[in-house]
């Protein structure tokens, strides 16, 4: 068998280069979409996080019936996150039998790469009846 050794014809064109070209055009794009990937998962860790927080400080205030063991609770449900950065509101201030404890826990924190602004803030809600 012999081989062709036959090449195409030649257009006038150099088509050198034209992968750089290509990957010069496409580059930006996949960055930016692993990028957003990035931000979208470090968002909804956060947002994780904070409720999981909440859902802490709720608990512990409808067993306990302290706001101040509630909050160490909730620093201590979400590891990781700045304790400085939360902020917590409780409602009722009081627990009592047959009410409901309703604790939403607030937090915010800087975005990785700065596609989405530059800070985060995450809101997570609580509810726990009180009492058990």
């Amino acid at each position: 068998m012999k081989r062709s050794t036959a090449r195409p014809p030649a257009t006038g064109r150099s088509e050198r280069g034209a992968a750089a070209v290509e990957f010069a055009l496409v580059a930006p794009v996949l960055l930016a979409l692993v990028g957003g990937i990035v931000e979208f998962s470090h968002a909804y860790n956060l947002q994780i996080s904070v409720t999981q927080a909440a859902r802490e400080a709720a608990r512990t205030m409808a067993i306990e019936n302290d706001q101040a063991l509630a909050r160490t609770a909730a620093i201590a449900g979400a590891p990781g996150l700045n304790p400085g950065s939360f902020t917590f509101a409780f409602a009722p201030g009081a627990c009592a039998e047959g009410l409901t404890a309703n604790v939403t826990v607030t937090y915010t924190a800087n975005t990785l790469t700065g596609l989405l602004g530059g800070t985060l803030t995450m809101t997570g809600v609580g509810a726990m009846r009180c009492g058990g």
